[in-house]
């Protein structure tokens, strides 16, 4: 279900559940401009619509998320104590364009690329273990270097779209075996093992999601410039 505000999403999620739907996904789709409303009354726009949704449905709701909050894990552990049966994680919001040639403001989709799962792969793994909701992966998956590398964060499922649309549907069984060689080459016995093993929680530096990571990124390539230039 995709929306912007509190209104009618309890009757549609009623209608979906008893149409059949065993979970339904909130996509909250909103881009707050009113220049008086603060932080929190975003955030609270969030917690609200969930809560009315959860309290009309039985099924599992989970919520598809922006990464724009002022602390993202507070917003996570809240919608979590409210009972969010998963995240997703991220919602790519479209951003208008303008066309030179006739002067107009455009929708213009972009399609994503592999870069987009760094954000994504922080938080889950940041939140991996220390909420109890489960965790979908969006945007940027490709290949299955791109899922498996959420697994590894804690992932319990990744999406793919821009592939599929650029690639056919005939992708998902090339990314499927060539995770389970990867997997095979390195004696992964199952998914369970592999998931959430470099978390923030399980990784050797757990610094590395957070900004101390930032300098040391820096640095290395910093000293690796200026190795190519000698």
């Amino acid at each position: 279900m995709n929306g912007s505000s509190n209104g009618g999403w309890t009757e549609y999620a009623r209608l979906i559940e008893v149409a059949g739907a065993d979970a339904l996904e909130l996509n909250i789709y909103h881009i707050p401009t009113d220049f008086e409303m603060t932080g929190a009354e975003v955030e609270q726009t969030y917690l609200d619509i969930f809560k009315a949704v959860r309290a009309n449905v039985s099924i599992p709701v989970a919520i598809k998320l922006s990464p724009f909050f002022s602390n993202f894990a507070n917003m996570a552990k809240r919608l979590d104590d409210g009972g969010a049966s998963g995240f997703v994680l991220f919602n790519r919001f479209y951003q208008p364009d303008i066309d030179l040639a006739t002067l107009e403001v455009k929708p213009n989709i972009l399609l994503s690329t592999p870069m987009a799962t760094r954000l994504p792969l922080r938080w889950i793994a940041i939140l991996y273990d220390r909420i109890r909701a489960s965790l979908a992966a969006t945007s940027g998956i490709h290949r299955a270097s791109d899922a498996l590398k959420m697994l590894m964060a804690g992932a319990d499922f990744t999406m793919l779209c821009s592939v599929l649309i650029r690639q056919g549907l005939e992708q998902i069984p090339v990314i499927e075996r060539e995770l389970i060689e990867w997997m095979e080459e390195r004696e992964y016995v199952s998914v369970r093992q592999l998931r959430g093993s470099l978390s923030q929680k399980n990784c050797e530096d757990p610094s590395a999601f957070e900004r101390a990571q930032y300098a040391r990124a820096l640095a290395r390539f910093s000293i690796k410039k200026t190795a190519n230039v000698d």
